[in-house]
């Protein structure tokens, strides 16, 4: 077999920076959690220094910092041999509220290795794994990754480019927010419109239950947000105004089944919003860096998802429009549009 030695040492220098970039995802998660990102925020430091304020060891912590500094994370200093965050790193990496904080998709990151015994498993065998079956630091993770750009963008983009919607919402309409996890965006748009209510939905018991606490901390009252326990094809209600799904539609085992559901649950003249990873509608389209991480996320937690349900369509994370369209017709809907879109998200606008 004859190699080309160029090619070879391209895969490598890829192969490089791909180990890299995997070994210090576990650093950027130990650092999230101690707060060590949020206190260099705080100003240039030592290493001595900031185990000073956060209580570390500063041995370990020089370590840390240099894998920090290697990776384009930190400054470093090398006169006074300070390490410091640039206001663009602090952004991403120390304020948990900005649009670009990065740290929850770490988590998820994590999560999907610890994942790895099942899923060869289930690659072998063809068996599913359920959101319920995945390591708590999935489910935070992804409330603290998906969060921000909702904050950024779906109150002053998404629901505006929906017809009609944002003034309903604001006049006083009932929605539902079907897979709502911990609960952020079912809280964003309660906060936003307060002469409307929300239910959020999810058959995940656990995340429910951390979204209640979500809603208090915000000071939301039972009076303005509720959360119940159930799916996609069974939450009770009918005459809402606003359906929405959030990054869950391609999760769903019958997505046909649910979007069925979802119709027989909105009023005459209600819409369905769905927010979904973007993605292109051929595969040759999406060998882009975002649709790395999309199918790779889509195999450890989306295609099983779906697997572990009734029917088990699985339509993966880079489903596409035309694959999206035909789920929501089949269930019975007659309009279907694209009303905006992201380099992340792509937002439909579905009505009977």
């Amino acid at each position: 077999m004859a190699l080309d030695e160029a090619k070879l040492n391209e895969f490598m220098g890829n192969f490089v920076h791909d180990l890299g970039a995997v070994m210090h995802a576990a650093t950027i998660v130990v650092g999230d959690q101690l707060g060590l990102y949020k206190a260099l925020a705080e100003g240039p430091a030592t290493a001595e220094q900031l185990a000073r304020r956060t209580e570390t060891d500063p041995r370990y912590l020089r370590e840390w910092l240099s894998a920090q500094a290697a990776s384009g994370y930190v400054q470093y200093e090398p006169e006074g041999q300070r390490f410091s965050l640039t206001e663009e790193q602090s952004f991403a990496l120390a304020q948990e509220g900005s649009p670009a904080f990065i740290p929850g998709a770490f988590q998820i990151a994590v999560a999907q290795f610890k994942a790895i015994p099942k899923m060869a498993q289930a690659m072998r065998t063809g068996l599913g794994i359920g959101w319920h079956e995945h390591d708590p630091a999935l489910f935070h993770g992804t409330e603290r990754f998906f969060r921000p750009g909702y904050a950024a963008n779906l109150v002053s983009q998404w629901l505006p480019s929906l017809e009609g919607v944002e003034k309903i919402l604001q006049s006083g309409a009932r929605v539902a927010d079907v897979g709502c996890g911990h609960g952020a965006s079912t809280i964003l748009m309660a906060q936003a419109y307060p002469n409307s209510t929300f239910i959020g939905f999810d058959y995940h018991g656990p995340s429910i239950e951390r979204a209640w606490t979500r809603a208090q901390e915000a000071g939301l009252g039972k009076d303005r947000v509720r959360f119940e326990v159930a799916s996609a094809k069974d939450f009770p209600g009918d005459n809402y105004d606003l359906v929405a799904v959030f990054d869950c539609l391609h999760d769903m085992g019958d997505p046909v089944g649910g979007a069925a559901h979802v119709k027989r649950s909105l009023k005459p003249g209600g819409t369905w919003m769905i927010v979904e990873p973007f993605a292109n509608d051929r595969l040759e389209d999406n060998l882009t860096p975002v649709g790395r991480v999309f199918y790779s996320a889509s195999t450890f937690i989306c295609t099983p998802a779906s697997r572990s349900q009734e029917v088990g369509l699985c339509l993966g994370a880079q489903a596409g429009e035309a694959r999206l369209r035909a789920a929501v017709m089949q269930g019975g809907f007659t309009r279907f549009r694209r009303a905006t879109q992201t380099p992340f998200n792509l937002i439909f606008e579905a009505r009977p």
